[in-house]
């Protein structure tokens, strides 16, 4: 057995994702994008993760007029994709990366125990996980 057979995804995902909560304003979501340079985000209810949202989620929203003409009174919960695909700390990678490629998603939200985000893994880590260490 190779040592990729056995990688789990607790071992390839950025830890302590950064979150919105549902009820957020989109603007909220924006700035957390820039500031923090990622594509998406898990969307929380109530500590448990309920949707997704991503860049993709608000280039098409901003391209309707009827959403960018009451840009300030949308929520995350309106415009984030539902429900989140997640996957367990102790998933294998090669189970989240089929499930990524089946639903044509580009991140699964790792979940704990209880359901809370402990992570995100997307489909930059998988390559990282398969290209050479360059400091060799």
């Amino acid at each position: 057995m190779t040592t990729q057979a056995i990688l789990r995804v607790g071992n390839l995902m950025s830890v302590d994702p950064v979150v919105v909560d549902a009820d957020a304003p989109m603007h909220e979501v924006e700035q957390l994008l820039k500031s923090y340079r990622i594509s998406g985000l898990p969307v929380v209810s109530g500590g448990t993760v309920v949707g997704v949202i991503s860049q993709t989620d608000l280039l098409n929203a901003r391209s309707s007029e009827l959403i960018g003409s009451n840009w300030d009174r949308v929520r995350v919960r309106h415009l984030m994709s539902r429900p989140a695909v997640t996957v367990h700390l102790g998933t294998t990678v090669q189970r989240a990366a089929r499930l990524m490629l089946e639903e044509h998603i580009h991140r699964v939200v790792v979940v704990d125990d209880e359901g809370a985000p402990a992570g995100v893994l997307t489909t930059s880590d998988l390559l990282r996980a398969l290209l050479p260490d360059t400091e060799e």
